[in-house]
């Protein structure tokens, strides 16, 4: 295995003078989540795509795994199973089924609450300004995005969405600029 040293550099401009300096990364060790994050088919009809990856990339959390697909009963009936007996499980599967959605894995400190609260409350009109549904979202059921509620959801979404290799790893040359220590 062959392995480089990595020099970082830092340009110091004072009056008449360039000093270039060198300095080491500060390497905060964050404990990473990953989450699931599913931009529904109205978010695709509606063209918003790239207005929600803005908005989770701006936050700091970065895409892990991204892939458009159709949903079809199978995979519906398996994520909604705790929906199944409610009168509106039909219209969810059938506006599920509308269009493709995309799924992404995204990754960060404490992803899940941070997604979460990025993303705001379920029904639009109740959600807060400056939240993903908040600002593009009316309702209750077409709400934009779904977003895993716990790490243990998490885990289990991840799996019924991604196979093995859609999910990647890889360096963050900005993990040190994004999570600096805070005692939190």
């Amino acid at each position: 295995m062959v392995t480089k040293k990595k020099r970082n550099f830092a340009l110091i401009v004072s009056y008449k003078t360039i000093n270039i300096q060198t300095f080491k990364p500060l390497n905060h060790h964050c404990p990473m989540e990953k989450t699931l994050i599913l931009l529904k088919p109205c978010t695709v009809q509606r063209r918003l795509i790239g207005e929600v990856i803005n908005r989770i990339e701006r936050k700091g959390l970065r895409i892990v795994g991204l892939k458009m697909m159709q949903l079809d009963d199978t995979i519906l009936n398996e994520h909604y199973a705790h929906l199944t007996e409610r009168p509106f499980f039909p219209w969810l599967v059938s506006s599920m089924k509308s269009a493709p959605v995309v799924a992404m894995c995204v990754e960060g400190n404490s992803a899940v609450t941070v997604v979460r609260n990025i993303v705001g409350a379920t029904n639009g009109r109740k959600a807060a300004p400056g939240t993903i549904r908040g600002d593009y979202s009316m309702s209750g059921q077409e709400n934009i995005i779904h977003a895993s509620d716990s790490i243990e959801s998490a885990e289990i979404e991840m799996k019924r969405f991604f196979r093995e290799g859609e999910i990647f790893e890889y360096p963050d040359p900005l993990h040190d600029f994004m999570y600096a220590p805070d005692g939190d």
